[in-house]
């Protein structure tokens, strides 16, 4: 059956799940929503939804070096506890966060930071695509939808296929980190820096290195 993204957007709601592992939930559960949210428990994926109110202060800046330095990532994970950040479990989810930020490059943690500009923006290009297939109206904004979701996917950190593991999304594999510590966590922020990125290359003029070696 069709799994509606209102039904998606609901139970996530219901459970704090990531967006992928509602969907799966309703296809498993033949759009059950009360099933769903079984499914997810079991799995340990809606134990979240019961801390995520909880005050998260504490945490770790964790970091990830790649490619002989060229590479470099920061991120900040919070926790509720001094004692957690120190946890084996914690310090790897934060390094493995790292890690996938400087091979997915995402460029915000989640779907609310996104500018309103850049989000319109998406849109019409993604409407003028749809338009000149000569779809009805309806249709153009589901295609519309289900493309934003594409680019929330892609840009935003917690909707991102995890790199480890691509057949889950990083807020799943949050999800699962915060059932087993016992604690609410998040990501709060990160920053990747590529080495050179954004410095004018200057451009070496050969003729002239020749003729000044000649010359010397």
């Amino acid at each position: 059956m069709s799994i509606t993204a209102a039904q998606v957007n609901e139970l996530r709601k219901a459970t704090g799940a990531g967006l992928m592992d509602c969907k799966k939930a309703l296809g498993e559960t033949g759009g059950d929503h009360e099933k769903a949210i079984d499914y997810l428990r079991k799995k340990g994926l809606a134990a979240a939804s019961k801390k995520a109110g909880r005050a998260a202060t504490e945490g770790a800046v964790g970091s990830y070096i790649h490619a002989g330095g060229k590479i470099g990532v920061l991120v900040e994970v919070n926790c509720e506890t001094d004692f957690v950040a120190k946890n084996e479990t914690f310090q790897a989810f934060v390094r493995d966060i790292a890690m996938h930020i400087a091979a997915a490059s995402p460029m915000f943690v989640r779907r609310e930071e996104v500018p309103a500009e850049l989000l319109e923006r998406e849109k019409d290009i993604y409407r003028a695509k749809a338009k000149e297939s000569g779809k009805p109206d309806a249709i153009v904004e589901k295609i519309i939808e289900g493309q934003i979701n594409k680019f929330y996917a892609d840009i935003c950190l917690l909707e991102q296929p995890y790199v480890k593991d691509p057949d889950k999304s990083v807020q799943t594999y949050l999800n699962e980190t915060i059932a087993t510590i016992g604690e609410n966590m998040s990501v709060r922020r990160f920053a990747k820096f590529v080495l050179g990125e954004g410095l004018a290359k200057k451009e070496s003029d050969f003729a002239a290195e020749v003729a000044a070696a000649v010359g010397a």
